[in-house]
């Protein structure tokens, strides 16, 4: 792809989302250079050609700081919160357009966001850092209840723990200590992982904001409802649809809200994916991160841009921003959609699933997609980051999206097995 505009993309290996961002960099005529996590002593064993990368680590950049001096970049994207904040150092050392180091990092650090919209006067529940070497029962009597506990560092409501009494929250707290204490965490321990943060329970309807930003200034790109009561003890997501239901006065909240969020963060250019909460007392902004919406999730939006001769997926509208190109005219390709994540019901092994040609049926139904695989051990959440996969809608009203979702979701029928414990025991040689 000689003369190609070149796009650095920092993602983990694993990633539902970086093959989606490589295949649309190929098909704007871009060339992607990867970034990821992936095994620093295998060469190349996704065959991605990706450089090995720690997102922790900024002098794991070298090489691809020294490949720009003779063949450089375009733009850099994060996708996802670890690998956001290294686009931020990237984007900083190569004096590309990006957010400043320290706003991606406090956007993806609950404590330090919470911080810096109090700083700015949005409105933020009570909150505290604890340690996790602290001693749970002391902390549970000074705290409000009902209270939230989450760690500061982890996404998509993994760890994130509802308690209505101090018996509750020393349970909560056990269990997130455990979670932080997984391998697959322990190995990339920060500080942040060090704590976790207790706030307040907010009570209200939870919604997310899709956007861009550009020199500061957010675009919103979708307003999605959350129509699930999100009320704890655990806070999975299932279903978003868009555009929003709720009336015009509030969905402007919900956007200024979103704005004043990032301006408080420092962020300035890139993808933003927030989490707010509205309610009698205004809209309570829960997190504006750095990145596009996780997962698949992209898939439920597609927009029209003049030139386009097709609808034009999120993945495409973040690459051409990030070169560039003026984006601002554009508007949602289909009056409504949306998206099911669908939740894991269980802890087991996954065996198989059945109804999937019933729930394609299924009226407005998009497109299905089963990401779990046979065999693999599922685990639900707090504990869990995953799901058993995604559906896609289109239809007339967001109404009808939703219930289109729900009537595929009710055709699927999972079998999960029971998971066998792992029994440790003792050899003597």
């Amino acid at each position: 792809m000689a003369g190609a505009k070149r796009v650095l993309i920092l993602a983990a290996t694993t990633g539902y989302q970086t093959r989606m961002f490589a295949e649309a960099a190929a098909r704007l005529g871009l060339e992607a250079v990867l970034g990821t996590d992936r095994c620093r002593h295998m060469d190349d064993p996704w065959r991605d050609h990706s450089r090995a990368v720690r997102f922790e680590n900024p002098a794991s950049l070298g090489e691809l700081l020294r490949e720009a001096r003779t063949a450089p970049f375009e733009a850099v994207l994060g996708l996802g919160d670890r690998p956001a904040w290294l686009a931020a150092v990237a984007a900083a050392r190569l004096k590309l357009p990006g957010n400043p180091p320290d706003a991606a990092e406090a956007a993806g650090n609950k404590y330090l966001a919470r911080q810096r919209f109090q700083d700015a006067g949005l409105p933020v529940p009570w909150y505290r850092r604890v340690p996790l070497d602290g001693h749970p029962r002391r902390e549970a009597h000074a705290v409000p209840y009902p209270c939230v506990l989450k760690p500061l560092g982890l996404s998509a409501s993994r760890g994130v723990i509802r308690a209505d009494t101090p018996e509750q929250f020393t349970a909560a707290f056990e269990r997130i200590r455990a979670i932080l204490d997984a391998p697959e965490l322990r190995k990339r321990r920060r500080l942040q992982d060090r704590y976790l943060q207790v706030e307040s329970y907010i009570e209200g309807r939870e919604f997310a904001i899709e956007g861009l930003l550009t020199r500061g200034r957010l675009q919103t790109l979708a307003i999605f409802d959350k129509p699930d009561p999100l009320a704890g003890p655990y806070f999975e997501e299932t279903v978003y649809t868009t555009p929003s239901r709720e009336p015009i006065p509030l969905q402007d909240s919900l956007r200024r809200a979103a704005q004043q969020a990032v301006t408080a963060l420092g962020l300035r250019h890139g993808p933003v994916h927030a989490e707010m909460r509205a309610n009698e007392g205004g809209v309570w902004i829960l997190e504006a991160a750095a990145r596009p919406i996780g997962g698949l999730c992209a898939k439920a939006l597609r927009f029209r841009l003049p030139g386009a001769a097709a609808p034009v997926p999120l993945e495409e509208l973040v690459l051409r921003h990030a070169v560039g190109e003026d984006v601002s005219s554009a508007c949602p390709a289909d009056p409504a959609s949306g998206v099911m994540m669908i939740p894991i019901p269980k802890d087991g092994v996954y065996v198989s699933v059945s109804g999937v040609d019933e729930a394609r049926a299924a009226p407005g139904v998009d497109e299905l997609i089963i990401t779990a695989k046979e065999g693999q051990r599922l685990v639900p959440l707090p504990e869990g980051n995953s799901y058993l996969g995604f559906i896609f809608a289109r239809a007339a009203t967001p109404a009808a999206v939703e219930q289109a979702l729900r009537e595929a979701h009710a055709r699927l029928r999972f079998e999960i097995a029971a998971a066998l414990p792992v029994i440790a025991k003792s050899f003597n040689y």
